[in-house]
């Protein structure tokens, strides 16, 4: 995410690394580098300019500490104005009225359908609303079975006619069979255009005064750049929508949308999609991702989709297990598959502080789990149960049932047996406080 523009912004404050101070000269340098950078990454020319002249201004404007250099200045100032520049704080949906109705607009081939069923599944798991799904585009072929197959995925309903071609008739439809049902938001999918049109125009805006919503969506793609600021420009002056939803912004190495349509349009960026997954969307949190495209990491947001997949009572049950030296194979794969719901693994590491960098030109296979998974499949009930019984004959027959080698299997053994050792020592309150208390000793660290 944003790695042509974080690489490009490193280059920039290299100029004022080294130097004692801030003077004009070394920041007007350091400032044709960064708005260099930022149009790079696409984005609008008026909002690079504006936004490197605040950051001149503050620069310029501010003492240097003797405990930081001009680098670490730079980067604080940039911190805050990139947040600022994002829209500064995050935005919540409004989803207080019994039904809340939510229009969803954009072009084809933004991801409005399949951000539809994320909302949908966010909605239900995180605020526990009971939401219906209308299937409104009547013109795109399967979309109908499209939504109606990310309903099923994740056990939300569908509202389908599939007899009418009436967009407006559909969503009016759709609202009432919500409140007949008890459901209290409402998510209108409607159809997009290759462009902007007045048909299409015309046609939203009909479907929006006949169910009068209470949250209007926008659903760009993020990798379209400035066409994805227009386009919402245009979207914004006929529709008049409350908050933008940036999908594949996984896929999005400059990040000129992300960074641009907030200046443009003056509406706040809700959501981000960020993978295939159903579970693949963030609240935008704008101080959150400046620190992510100045390589500063996102611990808290990591945190959260870790909290996401955790369910209290199996954890409870699995520490427990580990404190009996239990933990199994079974419990080794079910914290696999938790970890891949988070989300694209590249991702994942790139919220570590420091991590991000260092891992930019590294190829991180999200298929990564398979051969561990395969070899745990291959593996009889009871072995999963009971890892000390698997012998070398067990081990060889594993390997030829998983299409892994002998040593891939001897590995995965090793690294197994050695983590259960660790998480049996942590889980030892005792234990734990002792190996901190001689940490200090260790040859080497820097305590």
């Amino acid at each position: 995410m944003f790695s042509n523009l974080q690489d490009k912004l490193d280059r920039a404050f290299k100029v004022l690394k080294g130097q004692g101070n801030i003077t004009e000269i070394n920041v007007a340098e350091t400032m044709k580098e960064i708005r260099k950078a930022l149009l790079d990454a696409d984005v609008n020319y008026k909002t690079a300019k504006t936004f490197t002249d605040d950051v001149k201004q503050k620069a310029l404007g501010e003492n240097v500490l003797t405990s930081i250099s001009p680098g670490q200045l730079l980067t604080k100032i940039m911190n805050d104005e990139l947040t600022e520049l994002m829209g500064g704080t995050v935005t919540e949906l409004e989803i207080t009225k019994n039904p809340t109705i939510i229009l969803i607009a954009g072009l084809n081939g933004a991801g409005k359908t399949t951000f539809s069923g994320k909302l949908a599944n966010f909605l239900k798991a995180s605020k526990g609303k009971k939401p219906l799904l209308v299937a409104g585009d009547v013109y795109r072929p399967a979309a109908i079975d499209q939504l109606e197959v990310l309903g099923q995925q994740v056990g939300v309903p569908v509202y389908v006619d599939r007899e009418s071609t009436d967009p407006i008739g559909i969503a009016v439809a759709g609202v009432e069979e919500a409140k007949r049902n008890g459901q209290n938001v409402v998510i209108i999918d409607t159809a997009g255009r290759l462009a902007i049109d007045e048909a299409l125009m015309k046609e939203i805006t009909a479907v929006k005064d006949a169910t009068q919503p209470h949250e209007i969506l926008f659903v760009v793609d993020s990798m379209t750049g400035q066409d994805a600021v227009n386009t919402a420009k245009a979207f914004n002056d006929r529709l008049d929508f409350t908050g933008v939803v940036l999908t594949k912004l996984d896929g999005d190495t400059r990040g000129g949308a992300a960074l641009s349509i907030k200046s443009v349009v003056n509406k706040p960026i809700k959501f981000i999609g960020t993978g295939e997954k159903m579970e693949a969307l963030d609240v935008f949190h704008p101080d959150r991702m400046a620190s992510r495209i100045l390589g500063m990491g996102d611990v808290v947001s990591l945190v959260e989709r870790a909290q996401q997949q955790f369910d209290e009572k199996q954890a409870a049950e699995l520490q427990k297990k580990i404190r009996k030296n239990k933990f199994d194979f079974n419990d080794f794969k079910s914290q696999i598959q938790q970890i891949k719901k988070m989300g694209n693994m590249k991702d994942l590491m790139g919220m570590i502080p420091g991590v991000g960098k260092a891992i930019k030109d590294v190829e991180i296979d999200d298929d990564a789990f398979k051969p561990i998974e395969a070899i745990i499949d291959s593996m009889t009930p009871f072995e999963r149960e009971n890892p000390d019984a698997i012998d070398p004959k067990r081990r060889n027959r594993i390997a030829k049932g998983s299409g892994t080698s002998l040593d891939e299997v001897n590995k995965l053994m090793k690294q197994f047996s050695d983590m259960r050792k660790v998480m049996k020592q942590m889980s030892n309150p005792g234990m734990a406080a002792k190996m901190m208390r001689n940490m200090p000793k260790m040859p080497g660290k820097p305590f």
